[in-house]
């Protein structure tokens, strides 16, 4: 208990000292930069900062992202055009999210590099040809749907999975052979696609597979995805600046506005993951995954073929998700500490960083 006391003690100073850093340089860099014009785009947009605040502290602290709070918020409360809003989300991501990645490999977070580099690098792909050859003909309301259809599946396979008597987690990926590495690549691809039409997406079909069918503790997990939809993000953010050339307008002030805040939240959001065990990272899932069905069933004009598709779109996911938790190739590896996910003991926790 001393021991776990002292690495405590002794994240929390550098916690503080990063995370001051990367504020100060983020705060110093727009005062410099944009100097009066910040000060008028937040006495304008403050509606959209203050989103800015919830959505950082999810975006660096779960596999959602901070779109999944941004969007839905802006375009149904803020009456931002969706595009807009789309365009907000990455660019914001790649503020908040970079912070948060640099506070997770400065404190030491554990993470899954393999998926990182692999997964990653078909993601840019994937979002970079999604952003501009299939964005423009995918109507975003759809797309919404699909994810909110999505994200409830891996909520179902997540409640289900605690109960199954064979499962134990891992600290990573057991086995890495081809096989895994293309599992990585082709789930890295297909979320950098669904990013590029829905602003977020990378983070949690990775996750899906990560915890799923790799059993990796969330508590690796999370930072692992929180680092790939980083990388993501940028990519998307650069190619709607210079392919595309839509971040221009009332969506720069909206980013002027929120940058400074999500640089404070999205590392303290990404703290606070690694003070979690992995039963309350599931369990705060399942409260915004309940946001999302929600927000998406009162905001989304449901008609009756796009309450069709939902319905197919959710039965197909769930049962790939219960096949994915079905599997038992990926249980504990041979010398993890197996404890069970369902049982009185915390399960597999990755160490704290130093």
């Amino acid at each position: 208990m001393h021991v776990k006391a002292r690495r405590r003690r002794a994240t929390l100073p550098r916690f503080v000292i990063v995370n001051t850093a990367l504020a100060a340089a983020v705060w110093l860099l727009w005062a410099l930069v944009w100097g009066p014009r910040f000060v008028d785009a937040l006495d304008a947009n403050w509606p959209v900062a203050l989103t800015m605040v919830f959505g950082s502290l999810i975006g660096g602290g779960t596999s959602e992202g901070g779109g999944a709070v941004s969007f839905p918020v802006m375009t149904k409360v803020l009456d931002v055009p969706a595009d807009e809003a789309r365009v907000f989300t990455f660019a914001i991501q790649s503020v908040g999210m970079t912070a948060a990645s640099i506070s997770i490999l400065a404190c030491r977070v554990p993470i899954e590099k393999r998926v990182v580099v692999h997964g990653s690098a078909a993601g840019v792909v994937g979002v970079v040809l999604s952003s501009v050859f299939l964005a423009p003909l995918v109507p975003l309301h759809l797309v919404r749907v699909l994810f909110t259809m999505l994200l409830v599946s891996l909520a179902i396979a997540l409640l289900l999975q605690l109960f199954q008597r064979e499962y134990r987690r891992n600290r990573s990926i057991p086995m890495w052979s081809h096989r895994e590495r293309a599992l990585v690549i082709g789930t890295g691809l297909a979320g950098g696609v669904l990013s590029g039409v829905a602003g977020v997406g990378e983070n949690c079909v990775m996750f899906l597979l990560l915890v799923l069918l790799f059993r990796v503790s969330e508590k690796v997990s999370t930072p692992t995805t929180v680092i790939m939809m980083t990388v993501v993000s940028i990519a998307a953010f650069l190619t709607h600046v210079f392919v595309i050339g839509d971040f221009t307008g009332a969506v720069v002030d909206y980013w002027i506005a929120a940058s400074p805040v999500v640089a404070v939240g999205a590392p303290l959001g990404a703290w606070i993951c690694t003070r979690l065990t992995p039963l309350t990272i599931r369990a705060v899932l399942f409260v915004l995954i309940g946001s999302e069905l929600v927000s998406t069933l009162l905001f989304v004009g449901f008609t009756a073929a796009t309450a069709a598709v939902s319905l197919v779109s959710l039965a197909v996911f769930t049962v790939v998700c219960l096949l994915l938790i079905r599997s038992t190739r990926y249980n504990a590896a041979e010398g993890a500490p197996p404890t069970s996910g369902a049982g009185p003991r915390e399960p597999v926790r990755a160490p704290d960083p130093v």
